[in-house]
């Protein structure tokens, strides 16, 4: 072969690959759009299941409108990526959606007519030190005139994107919401003012049931019904006072019926105390029992009984200036561990906050099957409730958790067939009774009622005029799971929960309650011995009664000792309570500090020696 022809044939060769790599990056880019690898621990990038399942049951298309103001949002750079974010996963949205999504960028600059689209169809323009506003939103709309919107893009709000996304697909694919009905003493609807605030616009209701509102049609009924309407598809229960006979038949007869309920109880509900934050208007009972129902349903139930947990406690602020943080028993933080994870309602929790909270069980010779759903620890036990309303110090009813290594449902699904609670009927019911269910009743009862309330496990923000609110725990998603699930629907249950990010030291609790049931009655006996003694000295100093001058120096050496001795040894026992958390901080600073980079070096002189030793070889040869 002569050299000119070599160089013909290596020009031809590299030409024909550049045009094989154009070639392949085109086939490539059309046909695999939408693929990734996705190395996230909980598939952030991934559309998970149930999102799927809403897109390939929608059977009218949808378009969705995604504005953004790009020129103003390339000088944020956390808005910029974020965007980028919304819009790869909008295309996923495109590309799973057969077709039924449309989606249009609209660029919302500046004195432009799509500004005013943007304003106009009601989404929030965040302003920028120019005096712009940055639009960042999404409307969809549907061929019935449907509308749903969300009005800016809180990246705060970033691990639920994907729920906010289908969630706002799936209200517009459903041309009939399910009614729910909801008997409770709690002002759900209406927040801390009650109906007075409702009347003087001024209403905040709870973060739980706008979510309910907004997914489903919400019936409140009323505190003096008679009978559960026929158009009421699910029941729920939240907090219920006292309920006469004729109430509790209604409720009977719907579920004897085919209806499904979800039932909230709770032996010390601090959501109805006045000193929990309603006045006297919005507060309810205390306490709530459905015993007639219950014994029905075979479920066993004490409102005189509170759970504590010393493994599940959570930390609060004490109002100790000594020991500002304390570990409290009665509120519990609840995780992945405590979640029945073969039931579609608890599946994906990660976690749940809830306070004095009861315990629930089956009873003996119950015809219904009884699944706990949420359980405590093997480290809890059951407190009087009128003992933990009385006195709520945390150090005091950690001395009387005394685990037994049982544990306690707090949560559990009732099914299978039930008998009526009234054998003998109820004197002047119209409708015939029902005596016993003709299929397996469907109910999900919780021990708790505090659930509901915002501060433990919502943040909501007024932001550019609206109210976001961003979980930090899945509280909203147990009770909306359980909706769901009762109603038969169960596609947006794995995105409420999938990508919650809160991960409690689990190992640095435990040891935490360790140590405070351990050394706590010990430095309070220290603090008290404390405190005598100074007021001995303090006494001393000021007149020394029949003691002589000499006597006088000689008691006020030895209790200021006795004094120094005693701080000493408090000392100690509060360097006790903290000795196995900071040994433990220890050896983790001493992993990442220390070994951490022992072993990427050791990585990288091993793989300095194989290259050398790849070499060596090649030149060998």
């Amino acid at each position: 072969m002569t050299p000119i022809s070599r160089r013909l044939y290596a020009v031809a060769a590299i030409a024909l690959a550049a045009v094989i790599f154009v070639a392949l990056n085109i086939a490539v880019d059309a046909t695999f759009t939408s693929t990734k690898i996705d190395l996230t621990e909980n598939g952030l990038y991934t559309l998970a299941d149930g999102t799927k399942n809403t897109l390939d049951k929608l059977e009218e298309p949808i378009t969705l409108k995604f504005y953004y103001s790009k020129k103003l949002g390339a000088d944020y750079a956390q808005i910029d990526a974020y965007a980028g974010r919304v819009r790869d996963l909008l295309q996923q949205y495109v590309a799973r959606g057969h077709g039924k999504i449309v989606l249009q960028e609209i660029d919302a600059e500046p004195f432009t007519p799509e500004e005013d689209e943007a304003s106009s169809a009601g989404l929030s323009g965040a302003p920028t030190d120019s005096g712009d506003n940055v639009y960042f939103g999404l409307v969809g709309t549907n061929t019935v005139d449907g509308k749903e919107t969300v009005a800016f893009f809180q990246q705060n709000r970033e691990p639920y994107l994907e729920y906010d996304l289908t969630a706002l697909i799936y209200k517009l694919s459903e041309p009939k919401k399910p009614m729910l009905g909801i008997i409770s003493s709690l002002p759900l609807d209406t927040g801390a003012g009650g109906m007075q605030a409702m009347l003087q616009g001024q209403a905040q209701p709870f973060a739980i049931y706008q979510e309910l509102a907004a997914t489903y049609d919400t019936k409140m009924i009323d505190q003096n019904f008679d009978a559960i309407a026929k158009n009421i598809d699910i029941l729920m229960i939240a907090h219920p006072g006292a309920l006469n006979d004729q109430q509790l038949y209604a409720i009977d007869q719907f579920v004897l019926g085919g209806g499904r309920a979800l039932v909230f109880v709770d032996p010390y509900a601090e959501l109805a105390n006045p000193g929990g934050g309603f006045d006297q208007q919005g507060a309810g009972p205390v306490s709530s029992d459905l015993p007639k129902l219950f014994a029905a349903w075979g479920v066993v139930y004490n409102p005189q009984k509170i759970l504590a947990d010393r493994k599940l406690a959570q930390r609060v602020q004490s109002g100790d200036p000594r020991n500002p943080v304390a570990i409290y028993p009665a509120w519990l933080h609840l995780g992945a561990e405590q979640f029945d994870s073969g039931d579609q309602i608890t599946a994906s929790l990660q976690s749940l906050n809830l306070a004095s909270a009861g315990a629930l069980s089956q009873a003996k010779g119950a015809t219904t099957d009884f699944t706990p759903l949420i359980t405590s620890s093997d480290e809890s036990s059951l407190l009087d409730a009128m003992q933990v309303r009385l006195n709520q110090r945390p150090q005091d009813l950690m001395m009387q958790v005394e685990p037994t290594g049982a544990i306690f449902a707090i949560a559990a699904r009732v099914s299978g067939p039930a008998k009526t609670a009234f054998p003998n009927g109820l004197p002047g019911a119209k409708a015939p009774q029902i005596k016993a269910s003709t299929g397996p009743i469907n109910v999900v009862v919780m021990a708790d009622a505090d659930i509901f309330d915002d501060r433990f496990w919502v943040r909501v923000e007024n932001v550019y005029g609206k109210r976001v609110a961003t979980p930090f725990a899945d509280n909203a998603a147990f009770v909306l799971n359980g909706v769901e699930n009762l109603s038969g629907s169960n596609d947006l249950i794995s995105l409420r929960t999938r990508a919650t990010s809160n991960r409690p030291f689990t190992k640095v609790q435990k040891i935490q309650a360790d140590a405070q049931a351990k050394f706590q009655q010990e430095a309070d006996e220290l603090q008290q011995r404390l405190t005598d003694t100074q007021t001995r000295l303090q006494a001393l100093e000021q007149g020394g009664g029949q003691l002589s001058p000499d006597q006088q120096k000689t008691e006020v050496d030895r209790f200021k000792r006795e004094l120094l001795e005693t701080r000493i040894a408090l000392r100690d026992v509060q360097h006790n309570l903290r000795r196995e958390v900071d040994a433990l901080g220890s050896v983790l600073a001493l992993f990442n500090i220390v070994l951490v980079p022992l072993l990427v070096a050791g990585f990288a002189i091993v793989l300095a020696v194989l290259r050398r030793r790849r070499r060596a070889r090649a030149i060998s040869l």
